[in-house]
């Protein structure tokens, strides 16, 4: 056992002789305030040097101040403009002052010769009687409201222009007539230069009835088909047809309403 412990310390460093470490020392703190004076000595010093600028700054500076210049009261307030006398509105319109009391008296002891209740009785004799409001109840309980705005009264009727025709109408029929006029006129050199050609109106009348011949015999023609179309030729009739009826109809249409027809 003693001889494997001592196996395990031998090293080859152990050879080398090492040098004893030195511990390293801060320097020695000094006071800032290291004098010969200690205790109230220190405090006094100290005060002594404050004490000729403690509180208006150090003795050799100089200040570039006015000493008439500092800041006085309300000198920071915003200035307003003078005020002015207020005026009322309607200060044109107002009445006279009352009489103040070194005025000169009213005159007193003046009396008059009327008879005011012979003046009052004359007058109500003569007066004419107020005609009474045009009105009319509509409850049981007699509320009343103005017969007028009830639209009651025939105020249009009674009217000088009632029932005339307006001015805007008689212009649009007179432009319309012109129109037609012209339009006439145009037609008559045409016709005069052989361009175009009027249909009578016994020609109007026989083709109108041809057209209804041909949509009756049409129609007849449309409901003799199936129901169900289920073959090709049966879609393609009933579609030939529909169309046809659609075209006659649109034909009848014009001639029923354009009686004067024109042939280029």
């Amino acid at each position: 056992m003693v001889h494997h412990r001592q196996a395990k310390d031998e090293s080859i460093y152990a050879l080398i002789p090492r040098k004893p470490r030195e511990a390293e020392k801060s320097d020695r703190y000094v006071s800032k305030n290291k004098s010969n004076l200690v205790g109230e000595a220190v405090v006094d010093q100290k005060r002594s040097q404050k004490e000729s600028h403690k509180t208006m700054g150090l003795a050799n500076e100089h200040a570039d101040v006015d000493p008439h210049s500092f800041t006085k009261k309300r000198s920071g307030e915003p200035k307003l403009k003078e005020p002015e006398k207020y005026h009322y509105p309607d200060e044109e319109r107002k009445r006279p002052p009352v009489p103040r009391a070194k005025d000169a008296p009213p005159l007193m002891g003046i009396k008059t010769t009327k008879n005011f209740i012979t003046t009052n009785a004359v007058e109500n004799i003569m007066a004419v009687p107020k005609k009474p409001a045009a009105n009319m109840a509509d409850t049981r309980h007699g509320d009343t409201f103005p017969l007028e705005e009830s639209g009651l009264v025939p105020k249009y009727r009674n009217k000088k222009d009632f029932g005339a025709t307006p001015v805007y109408i008689a212009k649009r029929a007179d432009e319309m007539r012109k129109a037609q006029e012209e339009y006439d006129q145009y037609v008559k050199e045409h016709m005069r230069r052989g361009a175009m050609k009027q249909v009578t109106g016994s020609e109007h009348d026989e083709i109108l009835q041809g057209l209804k011949q041909n949509w009756e015999d049409a129609m007849l023609q449309y409901q003799c088909l199936p129901v169900v179309c289920d073959n090709l030729y049966r879609k393609h009739t009933k579609e030939r047809l529909e169309a046809q009826l659609k075209n006659i109809e649109r034909d009848i249409e014009l001639f029923e309403k354009h009686r004067m027809i024109y042939v280029a």
